[in-house]
């Protein structure tokens, strides 16, 4: 699926591919520690840079370990839900990152309150602005032009008269009961709702033998244009990715978050979001989401996420640490040496 998008966005391959896999998240992060910390060991870099939550932000533990500085880009998001794989790894890379890159300013101050030391934390906005203000907004042109009758028939859906899902957490997807309980939701929205499933998602409906309601079309995964198209063409979106209620949010879409918690409660906070939570069963009919969903999109919302500059503040401030040796460890810092002396101060 990568390719795809290195394609469709024009991003050169890169030169160095790890190619970790395994059964398990702990086969996998082993690789991923094991196998970069001999690439760094080679290049030894200035600094080692890494982005998100996902399973590949722990070889930031091997460039810990080279006393290689780390950077963490999209760092002090908390959902505060110990349960979820990636609250562990942002948890993890933002306490040994010598410099923090969180987007908003309430993730830098959920970052203070963990004990980060605030200069170590940069307020950048939120870089889903940027790309879709150069994949989408300035070539609106082109998404228009794609988005004719036979693009939706041949997928068997009608503009404007959809919805379109994605869903892929394992406290969903590997859940009976959160799994059928989506397809509760899926079935009460009336309408069809078109869902471009991972393999791993759709082998696990397979599998667990779960009833897919009429309404619910399922396909193969979709390139990031393709996606865009579905997503700014239907009623809204249904979904547990943090990413598609940003970017739902940014383009005026509605959506339903499939979430027991968030680290992104701002899509709540302008009204552009409703919660709905797999894993408990609704008293009442699914169906009220739906209503709630389209009193959402009678409303305009501004979007929380910043000015689209982003990824500028991000490069600029990069190089000029490069520039200028600024990627000192943080680990002892004055900061921490303060709030050290401070608690053995209170103690005494």
């Amino acid at each position: 699926l990568k390719d795809v998008f290195f394609r469709e966005m024009e991003i050169t391959p890169p030169d160095i591919e790890l190619n970790c896999a395994g059964e398990n998240d702990a086969e996998i992060t082993a690789q991923v520690i094991s196998s970069l910390y001999n690439v760094l060991l080679e290049l030894n870099p200035k600094a080692v840079v890494f982005l998100g939550d996902t399973n590949t932000v722990m070889g930031s533990i091997a460039a810990a370990q080279l006393n290689i500085p780390v950077v963490h880009i999209e760092g002090c998001m908390r959902s505060y839900d110990w349960r979820m794989p990636e609250e562990k790894y942002r948890t993890v890379i933002d306490h040994i990152s010598d410099v923090i890159y969180a987007y908003l300013d309430d993730y830098k101050l959920q970052g203070i309150a963990e004990g980060l030391n605030p200069q170590n934390i940069v307020v950048t906005g939120n870089p889903i602005v940027d790309v879709l203000d150069k994949y989408y907004f300035s070539r609106k042109d082109r998404y228009d032009a794609v988005a004719t009758k036979s693009f939706f028939s041949n997928r068997d859906i009608q503009r404007y008269d959809y919805y379109l899902m994605t869903c892929h957490r394992r406290e969903n997807v590997h859940e009976n009961t959160s799994l059928e309980n989506i397809m509760r939701l899926v079935e009460s929205s009336g309408k069809k709702v078109y869902f471009p499933a991972s393999y791993r998602t759709q082998r696990v409906l397979a599998d667990m033998k779960i009833t897919v309601p009429s309404n619910l079309v399922i396909v193969d995964p979709v390139g990031y244009e393709e996606f865009l198209v579905l997503l700014t063409n239907s009623l809204g979106a249904i979904t547990d990715s943090g990413t598609v209620v940003e970017e739902a949010c940014v383009l005026g879409v509605p959506a339903i978050q499939m979430r027991k918690s968030t680290e992104r409660p701002q899509v709540y906070d302008v009204g552009a979001s409703v919660k709905y939570d797999p894993s408990v069963l609704q008293g009442t009919s699914e169906r009220i989401y739906f209503d709630k969903l389209e009193r959402l999109s009678e409303t305009r919302w501004e979007q929380p996420f910043g000015d689209g500059m982003a990824s500028e503040y991000i490069v600029d401030d990069l190089l000029s640490r490069l520039r200028n040796d600024g990627f000192s460890n943080h680990k002892p810092s004055d900061y921490h040496l303060d709030l050290w002396h401070s608690y053995r101060n209170d103690e005494l």
